[in-house]
């Protein structure tokens, strides 16, 4: 029986695959039946994801995707790609008055430029077949809402949802496919440092719904489903994936 949520033949790129909401999603894809290639700037890390991967054929390509050079390492020894996620990202937390201008440069520039960057020479390159999909990882701040200390985040998340509504109308004509999928809190590597700066309430998972924090299991989920021929008719959307705390 034909599973449209099927992975099988198709071969996706996945960057930030080293920790977090890009390693979920890699494993993911591997356990659809992908082939990857995946990136990071941690070496390490990334081994240890590329030796958990299900499956065979998979590819590592170590660069640092916030430098130029870094951007075409991947873009030249990409193979041709039936979907990519763009998952690397970082955040820090300031109020709007200790904003300053390397730290708004960095995460602006690993969260919005890198991507943008990465997805144009890919593009250049003829790296993407027909019927490719495209998934950024946006946030649900800075598209849905925010907290305080966030304003940087949610810019350059924003950013990127903003990104994705013109990249689906230019694509479209080759039917290649671009959506965001927007978290609320993910328990990751990244966010663990964060516990103790955001939360307001002893038990965060009863602010949710759901009643519980959400995993990059969930992400990885909805990644497939937006990677896979199941979403063939969806493009230029934002996935908001939030457990319910949008409604709250």
């Amino acid at each position: 029986m034909h599973n449209p949520f099927s992975l099988e033949g198709k071969i996706i790129l996945v960057t930030g695959a080293s920790s977090g909401i890009g390693r979920g999603i890699a494993a993911a894809c591997a356990d659809m039946g992908a082939r990857l290639v995946i990136t990071g700037r941690n070496e390490t890390r990334l081994d240890e994801t590329f030796q958990s991967l299900s499956g065979t054929g998979h590819t590592v390509i170590a660069a640092d995707l916030s430098t130029q050079e870094g951007i075409d390492k991947i873009a030249n020894n990409t193979p041709t790609l039936n979907g990519c996620a763009f998952c690397a990202g970082i955040a820090k937390l300031s109020q709007v008055k200790f904003i300053t201008r390397d730290i708004l440069e960095e995460i602006v520039n690993i969260n919005e430029i890198s991507p943008i960057l990465l997805t144009a020479q890919l593009l250049k390159k003829k790296k993407f077949l027909k019927q490719s999909s495209l998934i950024y990882i946006a946030s649900l701040s800075g598209v849905y809402k925010s907290k305080p200390g966030e304003g940087m985040y949610a810019a350059s998340k924003g950013a990127i949802s903003g990104f994705v509504k013109d990249a689906a109308l230019e694509l479209a004509p080759q039917n290649i496919r671009v959506n965001a999928i927007c978290p609320a809190f993910i328990q990751t590597e990244m966010t663990k440092m964060f516990d103790d700066m955001i939360w307001e309430v002893e038990h965060p998972e009863d602010i949710y719904p759901l009643k519980r924090l959400g995993t990059t299991s969930d992400i990885a989920n909805g990644a497939i489903y937006l990677l896979s021929d199941a979403s063939s008719w969806v493009t230029g959307i934002n996935l908001l994936i939030d457990g319910g705390y949008c409604i709250a």
